[in-house]
């Protein structure tokens, strides 16, 4: 008998739980909600922050790593990443075609 009562109350908690959740996806109408939603351009959050890696390389072909945080298109942040080195030999040449690109776009 008290087995009986203690599984309707555990399979009411549930069903309750089920509906619970039911109910949040069809309001939200997605799995995550707005969780992941751009809100870049939205006047809801009207602040854009960007974070990105970046390799700079000096004339010496040293090349650091450097972890860049933007906000409103203005550099906030830049550290440089341990470990995220390296040295190139003389004659290297860095293949990217915009060595002296804007940092925040």
């Amino acid at each position: 008998m008290k087995k009986a009562k203690i599984s309707k109350i555990l399979v009411a908690i549930i069903l309750t739980l089920v509906v619970i959740a039911l109910a949040f996806l069809v309001i939200n109408n997605a799995l995550t909600g707005r969780i992941i939603q751009n809100y870049s351009n939205s006047s809801q959050y009207p602040l854009d922050y960007r974070t990105y890696t970046k390799a700079v390389c000096d004339e010496n072909n040293y090349c650091q790593d450097y972890e860049i945080t933007c906000k409103n298109k203005q550099v906030i942040n830049i550290s440089p990443i341990t470990g995220a080195n390296i040295q190139h030999s003389e004659n290297w040449e860095d293949p990217r075609p915009n060595k002296s690109e804007i940092i925040c776009k």
